[in-house]
């Protein structure tokens, strides 16, 4: 089994969307999780548009990395500047990449906005995942 990990700040919008995405595109044989460097909770806009696409992140919870799993991790990859330049040291036997992408937590506007902000990112993602 492959053990993928997708860091953020505060898990609750990208590497949560990243991980429920991650494990609708992947085959089985991927093991997927995500985490932050602080836990923010679960973000409600964006369990609403992974909805929109079939799939059910609200079960998923908002965690800190893992040091035990970061270090048998086959793949990092890092949503943020923040994440990456944080992120723990990992052994030469992890590769590590990152997605710079936009925190849609960040978005104002009125809901209709920022759900439209959270839907380019999920797709964003969606397509990095599919070049995995």
């Amino acid at each position: 089994m492959k053990r993928l990990y997708f860091l953020c700040t505060g898990n609750s919008c990208r590497s949560q969307m990243a991980e429920g995405l991650a494990r609708d595109l992947l085959d089985p044989s991927w093991y997927v999780a995500s985490a932050g460097i602080e836990a923010h909770g679960l973000n409600p806009l964006a369990v609403q548009v992974m909805a929109e696409i079939g799939i059910d992140i609200s079960q998923q919870t908002s965690t800190v990395i893992d040091l035990g799993y970061l270090r048998q991790c086959d793949l990092v990859v890092t949503l943020c500047g923040d994440a990456r330049d944080r992120c723990p040291v990992t052994p030469a036997t992890v590769k590590r990449i990152h997605w710079p992408l936009a925190d849609p937590a960040q978005a104002t506007g009125s809901v209709a906005e920022r759900l439209l902000i959270f839907r380019q990112v999920r797709d964003e993602i969606a397509r990095h995942i599919k070049e995995i």
